[in-house]
């Protein structure tokens, strides 16, 4: 038997949190009978495949068959919030469908890299063995390593790494952004 696995409204900023609406639309809103075509899971969340699109997403209160809003909550990450509900209104309303940008192709080629770093870290690899594995090409003498870019680069991959594999992997949820 597989449990499915839902992250909560603070972990995942792209899950919505449906209300009932507390107005009626000036125009068309979408309701609880458009998405309500998939089970609910346990505790509550519908997953719904529209438009080749994935939403997660809870109800608060009796979703009812009237028009439908949705909580946003007040954060850091309302930014990424209001992207998650143009792309479900967008599917909804069957326009073209903004791209998840959370983890672009250059995010994608990073990750992987650290993953690669941290691995050869834990096997206990020196910084200057996983730097010459990671950019083939660079073979670098001791006198030379010290201040060398990809030292630093290499530095910055393994720290990024460990990271990410203690617990950080939840920011793969939230879109990058400068800090």
């Amino acid at each position: 038997m597989t449990t499915a696995i839902s992250w909560t409204l603070t972990a995942d900023p792209f899950k919505l949190l449906l209300v009932p609406s507390p107005a009626s639309p000036a125009g068309t809103g979408v309701t609880s009978e458009q998405i309500s075509s998939t089970p609910l899971a346990a505790d509550g969340t519908l997953r719904l495949a529209a438009g080749g699109e994935m939403f997660d997403m809870a109800f608060h209160g009796e979703a009812g068959h009237g028009p439908l809003a949705v909580v946003v909550i007040l954060d850091d990450i309302t930014p990424d919030r209001l992207q998650a509900i143009d792309r479900f209104w967008s599917t909804m309303c069957r326009q073209k469908t903004p791209p998840d940008d959370r983890l672009t192709t250059p995010r994608r080629q990073r990750m992987r890299r650290m993953l690669q770093a941290v691995d050869a870290h834990y096997a206990g690899e020196t910084y200057r063995a996983i730097g010459e594995t990671l950019f083939l090409g660079y073979q670098i003498d001791a006198q030379s390593w010290v201040g060398n870019s990809v030292r630093e680069t290499t530095i910055r991959l393994v720290r990024d790494g460990v990271k990410l594999v203690e617990g950080g992997y939840r920011s793969l949820l939230r879109r990058p952004r400068r800090s």
